[in-house]
Order: C-alpha cells, then structure tokens, then sequence
C-alpha cells in the first residue's frame, strides 16, 4: 500500500463494479483522489493511461483502435473526456467479449460531457460512481464508519472533536491535498485550484464565455451559500439574464462544485417554498471565494451558519455517493417559516436534520423538526440538530442534539 495513501469509502463499491461490469465510469472533480483510489485498488490488475496530454489524446483520436491495441483491457483511462472518439470502440470491444468484468475503467472530472458521452454509447455496459473531497469520515480515519441513520445507535464508539476542529477543517475544506497536510497554504493552493477549474474544465463548456464575469458569478453564489436562490435577483445583480444564470448554474452542478437542494412536496393543505437553496460541495472553496481567510473568522463571521450547513449537506451526500448510491435530499419551508434545513430520504422513511453553528445545542433548536413531523407523514422517529460542538443531548420526543463528528 502506498504510504501517502488514505482510505476511501468508495472502495468496497469500486471493486464490486469492477468484479460486475465491463465498464466503470469514475467521476468526481479535479483533485479529489481519483487517480489515487484508482491507481491504490487496481494497481496490480490494470494498466494505466493519462488521456489528458496532448499527444496521448491526438494518437488515440486519430487511430482508436490502434490505441485500443497499444493499451488492451484491463486498462484504467484517465480523464477519458479528452478522447471521447475512443467510446464507441470500447463498446465494440465490450461488447466482443461482453461476459467479461473489469476490462475498461474510465476517469473524468466533467459529469456534464463525460455521461453525455457515457450514455450514448456505453449505456447498459457501465457502472458510474461518483468521488468528491474527503468526507469527514474519511479525513479522521473512519472511511469504514457509517452514517448516523444507519448505525445501530446515534452514539459514536469514536472520541468526539473539539469545535475548534470543525472550523479548522471547514475552512481548509476536503480537498485531499489541503486537508491531510495542515502545513500547506490552503488559500494559495485553492486559489491555484479556481484557476485551474475555470481554464481547465469551465472554457471547453459552450454555456460560459466570459471567464472574469463567471467567476464574480461564483464569488456572488458563495455569499448565497445556503439561501433561497432567486436566479432573478442573482441575475440583476450581476448584470446578466436569467437564461444565462440557470446555464452557468447547470456548469457548476454538472463539473460537481455546487448542489442544488429542492424543496420537499407534500399535500398537507398549504403552500410550500418552492425556491431552492444552493451549497457548495467543498466548505474550504466556498470560504476562498467568500474571502474568508481562517477557522476564526469562519466561527464568527456572518457566513457561520452557512459554513456549518454547507459542512452538513455536503456530508450527508458524500455518505451516498461514496457508497455507490444517489443522496435524495430535499428541505422543508413553509410560508409561514416553519422549517427543516435538511431532509434525507431513507429506505424507513424521512429523516429531518437542522444545523446550529452553536456549539451549546437547546430544545428550542428542535421546534423546526416538531412542525414538520405534524404536518408530513413518512417520517422517522428520530431527528437531529447538528452542531460543531461535542455533546449529545437528548433535546425530547426523539430528537437528539448531534455532534458534526457523529454524523
């Protein structure tokens, strides 16, 4: 094992696709540890190939099945986006030997062209996984651990974290680089990753031509992390139509930096919120593009309860994703502001979550979970208020105050 190495959570999912499938998309965006996890568990079994250099992407194009002969299955492609003329030929060549698992393994770090692609031609042939930043758990240690809604109890059997930790860590964020080495400069290396990502990934999708103005777009969407989204309002703001803010919106869902959580729907007789709320899936990008330079400021500041909600959103979703599933999460509003900032949807039902950026949780925290469960039915007899700090407390009729470091 490669001592650099650290454990994911996706690996079980990955080595169960790749003993089922002809095919396996990873995605995920740059940096997050694909190539790693990719090269740590297939290593001994498959070659590997960068598709990203120049004259590696120009010989596959211009000769695909020479290339496919250069390189035979089991074979890792990374980046595969850069040379999606080789698509159609590794479905011929799955397809001559269909019965066999594991031949091609494909990387990509733009969800948008990447399953496009995947899906025309591969459709049927290949299993997708999806790999973000490190997720809490696996930045402690614990990518084995499972998530609150599925552990036989609440309590952890791991010592909890200080606060402090929490605030650290939201604002260095999980990007594996930045979040294991706590002497690297994590402004200077996010700042390097948002350049790469708007040269990179953000000038080859149609949708964006003026680069500066986008990424005033993402300094703007930052400062709204967490809030109703009125693309209108968003729009007026910055000067641009609404058609244009809903495109360039779709370009940062579809490269993985943002997820868009819609309202839950329900018959009970009043109007609900129907706006959604956006939240980036890395806390440390979102405090870079927000200018929020240290842990101090990002506990104090006004984006505070952002931060701590962004924090648990993202990590509800990692706790899917890098188990080879889909989150299905959803918030609840009502006009009248009765509210649950996060829904997540489980085979036993609806599990309502609140997020407090306070360490020191109350029974008054848990009104919002209260309301919901009189007015939706489908839901779980527990509840949450998840907080940065480290007690658990009983908070009445099976809502309990949660730790982040217990989700």
């Amino acid at each position: 094992m490669n001592a650099r190495y650290h454990p994911r959570t996706l690996e079980p999912a990955l080595c169960r696709a790749v003993a089922e499938f002809p095919a396996v998309v990873l995605t995920g965006p740059r940096q997050s540890g694909k190539t790693t996890l990719l090269r740590h568990c297939l290593g001994a079994t498959h070659r590997y190939v960068s598709l990203e250099p120049p004259d590696v992407r120009a010989a596959a194009g211009a000769d695909p099945r020479g290339f496919l002969d250069l390189w035979p299955a089991p074979v890792i492609f990374d980046e595969i986006q850069y040379a999606p003329a080789l698509l159609p030929y590794l479905k011929e060549s799955i397809d001559a030997e269909r019965g066999t698992a594991g031949r091609f393994v494909l990387s990509g770090s733009q969800n948008l062209l990447l399953l496009e692609q995947v899906t025309e031609t591969l459709a049927g042939r290949a299993a997708i996984l999806q790999l973000m930043p490190l997720s809490n758990h696996e930045r402690s240690g614990r990518a084995a651990a499972l998530p609150v809604w599925a552990r036989p109890t609440a309590v952890p059997d791991w010592p909890l974290r200080p606060p402090a930790d929490f605030w650290r860590d939201a604002q260095r964020g999980g990007y594996p680089e930045v979040a294991l080495d706590v002497g690297r400069d994590a402004a200077l290396w996010l700042g390097s990753f948002v350049q790469t990502y708007l040269e990179r990934d953000v000038r080859s999708l149609r949708q964006v031509g003026d680069l500066t103005q986008f990424q005033l777009f993402l300094r703007t969407l930052a400062s709204r992390s967490g809030q109703l989204l009125n693309l209108t309002d968003l729009g007026r703001d910055l000067g641009l139509v609404t058609n244009t803010v809903k495109a360039w919106l779709s370009v940062l869902e579809a490269t993985f930096q943002v997820i868009v959580l819609r309202p839950y729907h329900a018959n009970i007789g009043k109007r609900l919120v129907k706006t959604p709320r956006i939240y980036f899936t890395d806390t440390g990008l979102l405090c870079h593009l927000a200018g929020i330079p240290n842990a101090d400021l990002a506990r104090s500041g006004p984006l505070a309860g952002a931060i701590a909600e962004t924090a648990v959103v993202v990590e509800v979703a990692k706790a899917f994703w890098h188990r080879g599933g889909q989150p299905r999460l959803g918030f609840w509003r009502t006009a009248t502001g009765d509210e649950v900032d996060l829904l997540v949807e489980t085979p036993t039902g609806l599990l309502p979550i609140e997020v407090k950026a306070a360490a020191t949780p109350g029974a008054q925290m848990a009104r919002g979970i209260h309301r919901f469960r009189e007015q939706v039915a489908n839901v779980r007899p527990e509840g949450y208020v998840v907080h940065p700090g480290d007690t658990l407390l009983p908070l009445g009729q099976g809502v309990l105050a949660l730790p982040f470091d217990a989700l």
